[in-house]
């Protein structure tokens, strides 16, 4: 199912949030950092990418006609490669959105491993 929970190609724009965000927040939370810190319309349609201070959570949050969708990401061992911060918000294409999603690094475009589990059950 590869690919299948990933970010439309018509999306109309696609922002990373640099700064860390404490992932106790809801949608709500992060509604309000894309309003208040921002300045952005949070119905507009954009995504926005999130990270926690670890960098090996991800949290995408764009609202979808009558609802907000949140994409929640958890790496196992490794850390999303996120820009330093220097200015509050970058701008992303869907395919360095995806990208990032996948583990690269997308200033260097170099992946993260792949891991292979077995249930221990």
């Amino acid at each position: 199912m590869k690919g299948s929970f990933r970010p439309a190609d018509d999306l109309p724009n696609i922002y990373l949030y640099r700064q860390s965000v404490d992932f106790r927040k809801s949608f709500r939370g992060l509604a309000a950092i894309v309003e208040l810190e921002l300045g952005h319309n949070v119905f507009d349609g954009c995504l926005y990418a999130f990270t926690n201070r670890r960098r090996d959570k991800i949290k995408c949050l764009f609202w979808e006609s009558n609802g907000f969708v949140l994409y929640y990401k958890s790496l196992s061992e490794e850390k999303f490669h996120w820009p330093a911060v220097s200015d509050t918000i970058v701008s992303l294409t869907v395919q360095e959105i995806n990208w990032l999603l996948d583990g690269y690094d997308i200033a260097q475009l170099k992946p993260h491993k792949k891991l292979r589990y077995e249930s221990s059950f």
